[in-house]
């Protein structure tokens, strides 16, 4: 079994970005950390943190988790991912996600329609960029190219890029939470990027895995929190937990409750998206159960944490992508792990 690695996961800002974001890639990039990660929501993008740590950086790679889908056309996607991928000497990693229809139709302003048929026709679009070995055409019908609706004017025409890209096999991630869509993960993408994952029970997951490469990539962002108030970093993880389970998705449609309820949480899941739309958020988090928090994070004495490691290191994940803006947080997972 290959060595876990380790990634900083910055994630997405809220309203401004962490102060000192550059500092703490170049800490992780100084301890060993094989990449770092920025996200995206309503807010910021995912690139143009990733182009600021690369203009500071040497080596460390730099992931996209995720780019959303319907925020850019494959192709324009595409131009991101192959600049950033040349101007930072080939470290990109590409991780995509469809998100959900709330955002997609609330901020992008556009339909949610078939998610995994828009997902194969954008990585397929995107990796014929990548390739440059001919003109880019797809014949839809999520992406048609060139455009040939009754409302164009009928002069689109296939072109190829004119930067040649500096790796025609940028590593593409899938953000996925969904059985089908895991599973699609596995069938054309390097690697998945899970919002949840317990290492101590992967059951859940086993179906959709079970056609993955050799080489197939699995990086999991995890909560750090190295202290001594066990109690109290448990329910920091709980009220990230029960944001996404409650108030991440509408009342019918949140894939983020569905993956708890296929976990064995549906009771715990309804009454968290009760209380949260009551607005009870305190009240919400204190449902998620404490043995459910502490699998999914690492919290406690640095002894503790050495202790529950070795169940991430007997999973399938790959790389443990660590949540944290502290220093020491970073140096500590590094003396445990590299």
């Amino acid at each position: 079994m290959a060595a876990l690695k380790l990634g900083l996961a910055q994630g997405y800002w809220g309203a401004a970005p962490q102060p000192n974001f550059v500092e703490m890639a170049q800490e992780a990039e100084k301890l060993g950390y094989d990449s770092v990660w920025s996200a995206e929501t309503w807010g910021n993008d995912a690139f143009t943190p990733l182009a600021w740590i690369g203009a500071n950086t040497e080596t460390i790679k730099l992931g996209t988790a995720v780019v959303q889908l319907s925020g850019r056309t494959p192709t324009s996607c595409a131009m991101h991912a192959l600049t950033l991928d040349m101007l930072s000497n080939g470290r990109l990693i590409l991780g995509l996600g469809v998100s959900g229809p709330q955002v997609v139709e609330g901020w992008y302003g556009q339909p949610f329609p078939k998610p995994l048929a828009r997902t194969r026709e954008y990585i397929d679009i995107i990796r014929q960029v990548f390739a440059r070995e001919e003109r880019v055409t797809n014949p839809g019908p999520h992406y048609p190219m060139p455009y040939g609706g009754e409302d164009g004017m009928g002069l689109g025409k296939p072109l190829k890029p004119m930067v040649h890209p500096l790796r025609n096999k940028i590593p593409i991630y899938l953000g996925a939470e969904g059985p089908k869509n895991i599973a699609l993960s596995t069938e054309i993408a390097d690697g998945w990027l899970p919002l949840f994952y317990n290492p101590y029970d992967e059951s859940v997951y086993a179906s959709s895995l079970t056609n993955t490469k050799p080489d197939f990539q699995i990086a999991q962002m995890v909560t750090v929190n190295i202290t001594d108030d066990i109690d109290a970093g448990l329910l920091g993880v709980k009220h990230f937990l029960s944001l996404y389970v409650g108030g991440m998705g509408a009342k019918g449609t949140n894939f983020h409750k569905n993956l708890f309820e296929r976990m064995g949480y549906a009771d715990e899941a309804e009454q968290i998206q009760n209380l949260f739309f009551e607005g009870k958020r305190d009240e919400a988090a204190r449902v998620i159960p404490d043995e459910l928090a502490d699998a999914m994070a690492l919290i406690g004495p640095k002894d503790r944490i050495r202790d529950r490691l070795q169940a991430w290191n007997d999973s399938k994940v790959t790389t443990l992508l660590v949540a944290t803006t502290d220093k020491q947080q970073l140096r500590d997972m590094a003396e445990l792990i590299l």
